[in-house]
């Protein structure tokens, strides 16, 4: 029985690799279709407060179940326990946090909830399953150099992130409208601060797990994140001619 369920683990890190493949040439070729870009797209949708809860749903339901699952074998040991616990964290704060704090979201396309919901479903039973069940570290892997520069990288990223969220709610004081070139933090460096932030989070994830599972979730963060930021990047600069012609799009000084 377990050796069936880690050959579909390995089968889904080839599947989440491939759609990492899939999302960066579908975003290349037809572009964002949340938030700003919605309006451009036609079909039922989902306020964004629900939606955002929902579609992160899973991601924190699975590593959750684990953790009260008295069968999950790997738990006892204390590397695992930390990075499971690094996964929930983010995904409690994008579940039961990030969708309270939004700030009249536009509504999301029903086609991409449902994308998103699936590929949450996918990853968070991938990612939980495999460190729960299969990840197998000595126990002062906590104490390698690896661990604690992905770890380092993580809570970084996780700050960046949403910090740069928060400059993004605060753009507009109360009653006004219409867009504004964000400014603050990592915002003068990138376009897209909090994409950043995220990508240094999962890339620090990758490197803390030392797994393919790890690292196919930070390819596929950033096939999907860098198609996205370019789209922020190409709309601000032609929204607003004064937008600073130094910042890049993702990562700063580089890309």
């Amino acid at each position: 029985m377990e050796l069936d369920e880690l050959r579909l683990l390995d089968a889904l890190v080839y599947l989440e690799g491939f759609l990492a493949f899939v999302a960066f040439v579908g975003l290349q070729m037809v572009g964002s279709s949340y938030g700003r870009y919605s309006s451009q797209w036609s079909g039922r949708r989902v306020p964004a407060r629900p939606a955002w809860f929902l579609q992160e749903l899973p991601s924190m339901a699975w590593p959750l179940y684990e953790c009260i699952r008295p069968a999950a074998a790997r738990l006892g040991n204390l590397p695992n326990r930390v990075l499971l616990a690094m996964f929930l964290i983010h995904y409690v704060q994008r579940t039961l946090v990030f969708p309270v704090l939004i700030r009249g979201g536009k509504p999301t396309l029903l086609f991409t909830f449902v994308l998103a919901f699936l590929f949450c479903t996918l990853n968070g039973y991938l990612q939980s399953r495999y460190l729960s069940q299969f990840a197998v570290y000595a126990e002062d892997w906590v104490t390698h150099p690896c661990f604690l520069t992905g770890f380092a990288l993580w809570l970084v990223g996780m700050v960046i992130n949403i910090h740069s969220d928060h400059i993004l709610r605060n753009l507009r004081k109360p009653g006004e409208t219409g867009y504004k070139i964000p400014r603050g933090g990592l915002f003068e460096y990138v376009s897209s601060a909090n994409y950043f932030g995220e990508l240094v989070e999962w890339c620090g994830f990758a490197l803390a797990s030392w797994s393919l599972q790890g690292v196919v979730f930070a390819l596929f963060t950033l096939c999907a994140l860098f198609t996205r930021a370019r789209q922020h990047h190409q709309w601000y600069l032609e929204k607003f001619e004064d937008y600073p012609k130094t910042r890049k799009i993702l990562i700063p000084f580089l890309l």
